[in-house]
């Protein structure tokens, strides 16, 4: 099939790494768990795997030999200086780069098996071998007004009323923020009421992003308020920091570096964020595109364990697919889904806690299209056994615009993925030999009313929205639309939910601390 990945065998000159290697990445499976876990962690991928594994080990290999004879741009004296400590090499042309020993050793060294925490710890995250989790993320620039059938530039308000509307959806387990709150034109403001949208609406964890270092002090400071101190946020770290700390190809983003450097200072967990594109900003191969960010997210890897050894960070190789003839990005395209159930696998191989993007539909509206791009590629990326989904719910537009309805709407979808995910059952109790026996010599005949067809292991997902009414009863109902259906839902939740995990008292401190840095105003937030 044009521009799948293809198998091929491994040429002598340029094969796959060596055995010591091979054995050396493989152990770091056998390293000992942290033992977190939370009961919302039994749904665990892995099963799909486009990748073969010669192919995993020759995507590895390129992206060592890129970084060893490639390197970096752009590197800002802190960051150069950091690395050089550790052993990259800064040459002459101003390009810092990675020997092969100082990677793997950065890989053996980097943390796993940690919790990203929600405020709430009902919420905790486990970054733990091939468990899936589903949220949202994005610099959307765009709400999408369903009712209107058009877009309009996205606003603080959407922010904290998108984190509010997910802080309820049980198929939503983190929330990133995925629009720019495009009425705030300054940097520090901007940064920072993002920041107190998410937080004030959701006790999910959340994922934010930083314009200049000097925009993250004030954004910890108030993170140690609502922690209760400095040393507990520290313990239960609920934001971790997004971090775009490359242009590719192969440069160092300066402004984002400094912004990494003060996030892992400050005890952030980091998203290690490669978004390449392919054809524009990578090769326009799958493969290439999955090489180029994953050495992307390796010279991440090594910057991050440089400052502090073990510092959780998500292995973010995020690949975007363009469409073949435009060359414009294709989100919701079956290249995306491919290129990231591969980016799942890479993480696998190096037993990294992994987060790559789907569910980006192309689409400008929730409709048909809308819904199989979403779910193709949200259900391979979970089947993949990625740990950390990304944009997997409410994008439009290849990014360009967010949803309300359709967060609801993917709340659907991801409930559907999820039961796709954890599989079927076959213990010798869910195989039901006895039962069937017991049905059919002097039973009933039937299964109905049966106390193990509702059994807990073998329930079926039961969407919230979807209709599975007769055509009869469904013509009793009003035949009721789902899209319609989602827009009451979002005026309900809109009108009656107002998260209060942060009290009144503190916000009136986070008020009285920052003053005017405040800019969403109490009136929107239930008073």
């Amino acid at each position: 099939m044009p521009g799948a990945v293809k198998k091929q065998e491994a040429r002598p000159d340029r094969g796959p790494p060596r055995l010591a290697e091979r054995h050396a990445l493989h152990a770091l499976a056998s390293k000992p768990s942290t033992g977190v876990s939370r009961a919302t962690d039994m749904a665990e991928g892995g099963s799909y795997r486009p990748l073969g594994q010669n192919d995993v080990e020759r995507i590895h290999d390129a992206a060592l030999r890129l970084l060893e004879t490639v390197g970096f741009a752009n590197a800002i004296p802190s960051c150069e200086t950091v690395l050089t400590k550790a052993g990259a090499l800064a040459g002459p042309d101003g390009r810092v780069r990675f020997p092969r020993r100082l990677v793997l050793d950065a890989i053996a060294k980097a943390g796993r098996n940690f919790s990203l925490h929600g405020q709430d710890s009902r919420h905790d995250l486990t970054m733990q071998g091939k468990r899936v989790h589903y949220g949202t993320a994005g610099a959307a620039v765009h709400l999408v007004d369903v009712e209107k059938r058009e877009y309009r530039e996205s606003r603080l308000q959407d922010i904290y009323d998108a984190a509010r509307i997910a802080d309820g959806l049980d198929n939503i387990h983190f929330f990133q923020r995925p629009m720019v709150a495009r009425d705030i034109a300054d940097p520090t403001q901007l940064d920072f009421n993002t920041l107190y949208a998410c937080v004030s609406g959701t006790a999910k964890h959340v994922g934010t992003s930083f314009t200049v270092r000097e925009n993250v002090k004030p954004a910890l400071e108030m993170l140690y308020a609502i922690a209760g101190g400095e040393a507990n946020f520290r313990a239960r770290p609920f934001v971790s920091n997004a971090n775009c700390f490359v242009v590719p190809p192969m440069k160092f983003a300066e402004d984002a570096c400094g912004v990494l450097e003060a996030c892992v200072e400050g005890g952030m967990p980091i998203l290690l964020v490669s978004a390449v594109q392919a054809g524009v900003t990578a090769p326009a191969s799958l493969a290439g595109a999955v090489t180029q960010a994953v050495a992307e997210v390796l010279s991440g890897l090594v910057y991050v364990n440089a400052i502090s050894p073990g510092h959780p960070a998500v292995f973010g190789a995020w690949p975007f697919a363009s469409d073949p003839q435009t060359g414009a990005m294709a989100g919701g395209s079956a290249e995306q889904a491919l290129m990231t159930a591969a980016c799942a696998q890479m993480a696998h191989f190096y037993d990294l806690p992994g987060g790559s993007p789907a569910g980006m539909a192309d689409a400008k509206l929730p409709d048909l299209q809308s819904g199989y791009e979403k779910g193709i590629s949200n259900v391979l990326a979970g089947l993949a056994g990625l740990n950390m989904v990304y944009e997997a719910a409410g994008m439009h537009a290849s990014l360009q615009g967010f949803c309300l309805e359709s967060l609801i709407l993917d709340n659907d979808i991801l409930g559907q993925c999820m039961r796709c995910v954890r599989g079927i059952d076959v213990s010798e109790d869910a195989l039901c030999v006895s039962t069937v026996a017991e049905v059919c010599l002097g039973g009933p005949g039937h299964y109905r009313g049966d106390a193990q067809a509702g059994d807990e292991p073998e329930r079926g997902h039961r969407p919230a929205l979807a209709d599975r009414l007769s055509p009869k009863d469904w013509e009793k109902a009003g035949r009721p639309d789902i899209v319609q259906r989602a827009i009451d839902q979002k005026q309900r939740i809109l009108a009656e939910q107002f998260p209060r995990h942060i009290s009144r008292s503190l916000d009136d401190w986070l008020r009285s601390r920052f003053g005017e840095l405040i800019l969403l105003p109490r009136a929107s937030m239930g008073g």
